[in-house]
């Protein structure tokens, strides 16, 4: 028998997570021995819970909400983009020290440029929230130069830190990066990107129809039914809607090659995901 490398999910919650199907296909696609399963942590116990993880011979995990930011601190070696975040949302045990990484971001930007076929460059982009998701994909959205980023946030004091955290990046890569409140974020903007958490709270969108100029990109994060009533409220107001679900399995292919060090093709399985969606709506 095959001996196969273990990773899993790390999270609360964690029954939701689409993670472990993105991974088998992966496994079976790579032909790579990768087990994959889901570990929930106590919200006082996510330090204990990788600790025992790892020492059970796991090679890695993926990090999800609430312990992003936790997952950064506890690594001895982190890449510039988690570094940038200061949040992680894939560990690799490494007999050196544990090594963090953020994929959320890079997924995000793959699957808005390649998948959804949008280009950012140019672009006026709306990321609403200022969070730990927020945080993860700011740094990636930069570096494709869009014309112009507003971090909006209910707490504006939180939206102007994480800007302020990334205004190097953005004069490097020629982009105006501005927060605001939810209330005078602009209008008009070409990409509208929500990733607070009022889609898994089940609250109203948290800003003006405005914000959408004619035919614009509104992507929700989230997916499944947390989703549906931002991209409900995105149809309704003329823009297309799209779901976080092609950014999770980009950042799940992301997240596999910092582990075995190859990337799977990502096309099938985000189909096959979608269609196990649709099933079991």
């Amino acid at each position: 028998m095959t001996t196969r490398d273990v990773y899993a999910v790390l999270g609360n919650p964690v029954e939701h997570s689409r993670s472990p199907f993105i991974h088998a296909l992966f496994a079976q696609a790579t032909g790579e021995p990768v087990e994959y399963g889901r570990l929930l942590c106590p919200l006082d116990g996510f330090e204990r819970s990788v600790r025992e993880f790892a020492a059970s011979g796991a090679c890695g995990c993926n990090v999800t909400v609430p312990f992003k930011f936790e997952a950064w601190s506890l690594a001895a070696r982190r890449s510039e983009r988690a570094t940038l975040a200061q949040a992680a949302n894939t560990l690799r045990f490494d007999a050196q020290g544990w090594f963090a990484d953020n994929t959320d971001g890079v997924g995000l930007v793959r699957d808005i440029e390649q998948n959804a076929g949008v280009p950012l460059a140019g672009r006026r982009v709306l990321l609403i929230g200022a969070g730990g998701a927020a945080a993860g994909v700011l740094g990636p959205l930069l570096l494709a130069r869009p014309a112009a980023v507003t971090v909006a946030n209910r707490t504006r004091d939180k939206a102007e830190a994480l800007v302020q955290h990334h205004a190097a990046v953005a004069h490097a890569h020629g982009v105006d990066l501005q927060a605001s409140g939810l209330a005078d974020c602009g209008e008009r903007y070409g990409i509208v990107l929500n990733s607070s958490a009022s889609s898994l709270q089940g609250a109203g969108v948290p800003v003006a129809d405005t914000v959408l100029a004619e035919g614009a990109l509104a992507v929700d994060l989230m997916y499944g039914p947390a989703a549906q009533g931002f991209l409900g409220w995105a149809r309704l107001h003329g823009a297309v809607g799209r779901d976080g679900l092609g950014m999770l399995v980009e950042q799940a292919a992301e997240a596999f090659n910092v582990w075995r060090g190859v990337r799977p093709e990502t096309g099938p399985v985000l189909q096959a995901l979608r269609e196990q969606v649709a099933a079991k709506r």
